[in-house]
């Protein structure tokens, strides 16, 4: 007989296993990922819904976080900050059994609603009590060919144009080896979060990132430097079979040199060289639709990345958010507030944030 229970990951070994073994475990599955958000931000906590067998063998699993906030209201969401979170499922009944109990859990912590994230295991969420928004797109590279010929398949004035730009403008591209190239990192990050309209996520963060998953070499920091100056960077997350490009920074007085297109084009070298099968350029919003052609134009495949709500009539407010009247009020902040307020600005708005 199969069972729901829960655990903690940190103390548990048997969760990071069966992320490793699931086709579905992404490295923000992993109890690694449950360290940083918990130490970084305060008003969350995650819960660990595993269904074990009649051997005690852990056989699927459901994260979720409560994510306290008396401004966005409280709310269960799996997982917080994470592209990629789909639960860790083989059918449609493990599915179920894992969410009703993640419903009893919302009901104790009188949750606003339940949020749950999926790419590869939509099919297998077929409860009609969930409402599901295939708003925002997923665009990735499979790397089943050498580098020069997925090159072929690039926009040829948009991407390998620019990439030859970039090499011609002796631009050098190096790893991130301590916290001072992180930092490095953070200070273009939070420029480009300030022109984008977007608070910024806390340094804390990244530093918790960069402490627990840099020893293990499940993340790598691509910086271009021009002149030994950093003029953009990116993060990249690396797992099982997958790379994927998670924060992204440039300085927008260089962007005449092409860093970014430099970036992607070295990460997808490198990538293949290491014997990874997908480069993901990550989440984007259908609106913004300067991203959307960037991406679009290396080749990528572009699939929907579903979202699914509880109570179902939730859904059909998320699409309209980017358009609220709150959220482009936090945009003009971002926009207007001088550099050295954008940090407080990041705190304060995260910390309502999942």
């Amino acid at each position: 007989m199969k069972r729901v229970i829960l655990i903690d990951p940190v103390e548990d070994s048997r969760w990071d296993q069966l992320v490793l073994e699931h086709p579905f475990g992404w490295i923000c599955h992993l109890s690694g990922w449950k360290q940083v958000l918990e130490n970084s931000f305060k008003h969350m906590k995650g819960y660990y819904f595993a269904l074990v067998d009649g051997d005690n063998r852990i056989t699927a699993g459901l994260p979720v976080y409560e994510v306290k906030s008396r401004l966005t209201g409280n709310r269960l969401i799996s997982i917080p900050f994470a592209t990629l979170s789909d639960p860790l499922i083989s059918t449609i009944e493990d599915m179920n059994v894992l969410f009703e109990q993640v419903l009893n859990l919302s009901k104790r912590l009188k949750s606003k609603y339940i949020k749950i994230g999926a790419l590869l295991s939509h099919s297998l969420i077929q409860n009609n009590t969930l409402g599901m928004v295939g708003f925002y797109k997923h665009h990735y590279l499979s790397l089943d060919s050498k580098p020069e010929q997925l090159k072929k398949k690039f926009h040829r004035t948009c991407v390998r144009q620019r990439i030859t730009r970039a090499i011609k403008s002796n631009l050098e591209i190096k790893l991130g080896k301590d916290e001072s190239d992180l930092n490095d990192f953070y200070q273009i990050f939070l420029e480009t979060r300030k022109r984008l309209g977007r608070p910024v996520q806390p340094y804390y963060f990244f530093k918790s990132i960069w402490e627990k998953f840099y020893p293990s070499k499940q993340i790598d920091l691509l910086l271009a430097e021009k002149d030994g100056k950093t003029i953009a960077g990116v993060l990249l997350f690396k797992f099982k079979d997958r790379v994927s490009s998670e924060f992204g920074a440039s300085d927008e007085a260089y962007m005449g040199v092409s860093p970014n297109h430099y970036l992607f084009w070295e990460a997808i070298q490198l990538a293949h060289g290491e014997g990874y099968k997908i480069f993901d350029f990550g989440r984007t919003s259908p609106t913004n639709k300067g991203l959307m052609d960037f991406k679009r134009r290396w080749g990528t495949k572009v699939i929907d990345l579903p979202m699914f709500y509880y109570p179902e009539q939730v859904a059909e407010h998320i699409a309209q958010n980017e358009e609220s009247r709150k959220f482009k009020m936090v945009s003009k902040l971002c926009k207007d507030a001088p550099n050295f307020a954008q940090g407080i600005i990041g705190k304060l708005c995260y910390r309502h944030l999942g």
